[in-house]
């Protein structure tokens, strides 16, 4: 029997997601969870003040729901996913990421929630999250390390040992690398479709890469990114210009965490530097923004993160979408071609 795990997980995550909009929506209007614009945003943002954030619950709900019922189904017909969860590192590691999500779900969570109950527009503070996100990444490391993680793969030299010697530099670099993606994925999300459009070409490029690409199949990979590709999808009916409704850190902070686990349960976190292009492009905007004024004094960006600059130049939210999902999709399709022809 052909294993349609995949498939039925995709379906059941966009379904899902898009369905809880007729629920989540209104309840967020009843309880008045309405987004605040920031001064420091377009002035046309403001328009958008008022409406309903923390959706990104709709797309956590989406995936853990495919997942249990994904798993279930794999069971039935005797698939990879069921077959990989018997073994202790599959299961440990697909475990793992799922729970770093959602750890940075929590996180983005905790800050939507002062924003829009207490009334605070900066929510957590720098430090108070930049603890929290270190812990939990730090604590997603630890049970890598203590499932078995041994090796990491880099395109072009191979598997290089990360339990001695010179390799035992990768976990401190790993850290950052998760510290960094996570909030770069926060930055991305900042016009309607833009973050759930990039992360869902991402997330495709996981799946197409653990389905087949490179003589393999990683069955835990390729299901939870069909979970996340068909999450984002739902959402996108919702959050397309123009948005009904915003994920929120709690959406963006997931999504972050996401693309992560994806990228170390596929044994290659490296290849998230190219997949994720886009995310890197828009934390570099922000760095060179702040970096280059105070030493000039002037902007180098007519505004950061990088695709408030393209909108400022004149590009619609639709165009500037579409721009940075089809850069996502080049970098994509780069870490694709490297895996067919090197891994």
């Amino acid at each position: 029997m052909k294993d349609y795990t995949a498939v039925v997980i995709a379906i059941v995550s966009f379904a899902v997601t898009a369905g809880l909009g007729f629920l989540v929506i209104p309840y967020l209007r009843k309880l008045k969870f309405g987004q605040t614009i920031l001064e420091e945003g377009p002035n046309w943002h403001k328009a958008k003040q008022g409406t309903p954030t923390m959706g990104g619950v709709m797309m956590v709900a989406g995936v853990l729901v495919s997942m249990t019922i994904g798993f279930a189904f794999s069971y039935f017909i005797g698939g990879r996913l069921a077959q990989e969860m018997g073994d202790p590192y599959f299961l440990t590691t697909l475990i793992a990421g799922v729970v770093m999500a959602l750890g940075m779900c929590a996180i983005g969570f905790f800050d939507d929630y002062i924003k829009v109950v207490k009334k605070r527009n900066l929510g957590l503070t720098a430090k108070q999250k930049t603890f929290m996100q270190l812990l939990v990444s730090a604590a997603y490391l630890l049970t890598l390390a203590l499932s078995g993680m041994r090796t990491t793969y880099i395109p072009f030299i191979g598997e290089v040992q990360i339990t001695e010697g010179i390799g035992l530099i990768f976990w401190p670099i790993a850290l950052m690398f998760i510290y960094g993606f996570t909030n770069a994925v926060n930055l991305t999300d900042g016009l309607d479709g833009l973050a759930s459009s990039v992360t869902l070409v991402v997330a495709c490029a996981f799946m197409l890469a653990s389905g087949s690409m490179g003589g393999m199949v990683i069955g835990s990979v390729n299901s939870l990114s069909s979970a996340l590709a068909g999450a984002c999808a739902g959402f996108i009916v919702w959050n397309a210009k123009p948005a009904k409704v915003f994920m929120g850190d709690t959406g963006s902070m997931f999504l972050g965490g996401m693309v992560v686990a994806l990228s170390f349960s596929f044994g290659s976190p490296i290849l998230l530097i190219v997949m994720g292009c886009v995310y890197l492009l828009e934390a570099i905007s922000v760095m060179l923004q702040v970096a280059y004024f105070k030493m000039t004094k002037k902007r180098l960006f007519k505004m950061a993160p990088l695709h408030h600059h393209f909108e400022i130049s004149g590009f619609s939210e639709e165009k500037v979408v579409l721009l940075f999902s089809f850069i996502a999709f080049i970098g994509c399709l780069i870490a694709l071609l490297s895996i067919i022809f090197n891994w």
